[in-house]
């Protein structure tokens, strides 16, 4: 997946796309599979990189929703289990089964969190994981030796699906191109184009370069997230607002505070919210909240009460309370929930996905979950056939391996998120020695993997590397601040920086990382 070779693809291709794709997060690039793999020509263009947004910041969860099932949104969960059972298929290298342990407090929470869960299980029918079970007060205690235990009683044993967002996204982009897409990072679109009303296409600009360039498509795919609406308003300055985006904090912390292979499910703290507590990449995420903002930022930061609900509740439920000083990294991520009238809150707002088709033909998508990306993009690509004209193909993606899903590794080998690339990343290392060393001692980030990314990722900044390519700057941003100026150094080579580039990469990731670290 070569940055260059696509642009000289995009300057090449005659005659209008059949899709023209705005955004490069879950939902654009599964758009983009989508279509490719039906046979048309797309385009996808995202203004800064493949999943910078909300894509890269959830709970790291493929799963049905349990809180939807006790809101009674059966649909949903339906839904939402089938494609975590396709997904688990799909890309077995990025989606595994995780134990999650739903601690009893109270003597009517094992039978009533137990009932709850067989219903999950049934629901989901042959695509299920692992099924339910109780749990004894020792079987629990051996699980998660560290969990509170005054009071403890039992609990029930559930499974769902656990995932490298990041990750995903990337290997749904390399799976996009491997059908003939044209995928584009750092390239903004800057205008929408119309004929006699209609959208005709995009125009955009490198963000690099700063040139600019028209793109001509039959359909134009709004998939922007939580700035959707901004583009809604290229199309109409008059149309109305229609994403709540609700913040949603996650603290990584030690593996120490959770060792073992089980996360843990407070189904209710005390206002409401569901509470995690997941291993992940040798870490501890503690997440989440649900809090209304009035404006979408593409580096939304956590506010003091998100942060303050999080480590209480931890302290709560773990028998070492979290200090902040043992907090390796804060992020927060914005849901683009579909707005609704007389809605409390953005707890009670849909997570269901929208689609909104305009006079002018601009197709907008929003809300969803990464565990419904596939069917959000089947959706918005059957609006988009019958908006283009172009003809109706079949969906394909039931069954589509995702790039990389060819070659499954043990869940341990810190290379197990790249499947079949990971071989290729052994033999840059076997090449050149000095590759195989870590750019950081806290880090399992090799400069094998940074020049990899680099050439075959589409890497393109420092950031790219540290937050998405690899998930260092969550996994432990004061060591990711650390490792930037080797990150530097190795990209530099590669796209032929020279040093005033390199310094301002290397100083543009330093500034965002501090956001990321908890004071106190």
């Amino acid at each position: 997946m070569n940055r260059e070779h696509l642009f000289s693809k995009l300057s090449a291709h005659t005659g209008p796309f059949d899709i023209a794709i705005i955004g490069g997060g879950a939902t654009g690039l599964g758009a983009a599979v989508d279509a490719a793999s039906r046979g048309h020509s797309v385009v996808l263009i995202e203004q800064c990189d493949f999943a910078k947004g909300t894509s890269s910041r959830s709970t790291k969860l493929v799963h049905g929703g349990v809180r939807y099932l006790k809101q009674g949104n059966v649909s949903l969960v339906l839904e939402a289990l089938r494609e975590r059972g396709l997904l688990v298929k799909n890309a077995p290298h990025l989606v595994h089964s995780l134990p999650f342990v739903i601690p009893s407090y109270h003597w009517w929470e094992g039978p009533f969190y137990g009932i709850g869960m067989k219903v999950y299980d049934t629901l989901a029918g042959q695509l299920g994981l692992e099924p339910s079970r109780y749990l004894s007060r020792d079987e629990i205690v051996e699980l998660l030796p560290t969990l509170e235990t005054e009071g403890l009683s039992g609990g029930v044993v559930y499974h769902d699906g656990q995932f490298d967002d990041a990750r995903l996204a990337i290997h749904l982009a390399r799976t996009a191109v491997n059908h003939g897409a044209i995928v584009l990072n750092h390239t903004r679109a800057c205008g929408l184009m119309k004929e006699k009303g209609h959208i005709i296409g995009v125009k955009a600009e490198c963000v690099e370069s700063g040139r600019q360039f028209e793109i001509r498509a039959h359909a134009v795919i709004n998939a922007t997230g939580v700035f959707v609406d901004a583009v809604r308003q290229m199309d109409d300055a008059k149309a109305e607002t229609m994403v709540a985006p609700s913040q949603g904090v996650h603290l990584v912390l030690p593996r120490e505070f959770l060792p073992g292979d089980s996360a843990i499910m407070i189904p209710k703290t005390d206002d409401g919210r569901v509470l995690f507590a997941v291993p992940w990449h040798g870490r501890v995420i503690i997440g989440t909240t649900d809090t209304p903002v009035h404006h979408a930022a593409l580096e939304p930061r956590a506010l003091p009460d998100e942060i303050a609900f999080l480590m209480t509740h931890a302290a709560r439920y773990l028998t070492r309370d979290p200090k902040p000083s043992d907090v390796l990294s804060v992020y927060a991520g914005l849901r683009p929930l579909v707005a609704m009238k007389n809605a409390e809150s953005t707890a009670a707002l849909s997570r269901d996905h929208t689609i909104l088709v305009a006079e002018s033909g601009l197709i907008t998508i929003t809300g969803g979950k990464w565990t419904t990306y596939r069917r959000m993009a089947e959706d918005v690509v059957d609006h988009a056939e019958m908006v283009g004209g172009f003809g109706m193909q079949h969906c394909a993606t039931q069954s589509l391996m995702i790039h990389g899903s060819s070659t499954v590794l043990d869940p341990h080998d810190p290379l197990a998120v790249y499947g079949s690339d990971a071989a290729e990343i052994r033999t840059l290392a076997a090449h050149e020695p000095e590759w195989a060393g870590k750019v950081h001692p806290r880090l399992d980030l090799t400069c094998a993997e940074v020049i990899f990314h680099t050439r075959h990722e589409m890497a393109r900044t420092v950031e790219d590397v540290l937050a998405r390519r690899s998930r260092s700057l969550l996994l432990d941003a004061q060591s990711s601040m650390s490792a930037a100026p080797r990150v530097g150094a190795l990209m530099a080579s590669e796209l032929h920086w020279d040093p005033a580039k390199t310094t301002h990469e290397i100083d543009h990731f330093q500034k965002l990382a501090i956001g990321y670290i908890l004071e106190g």
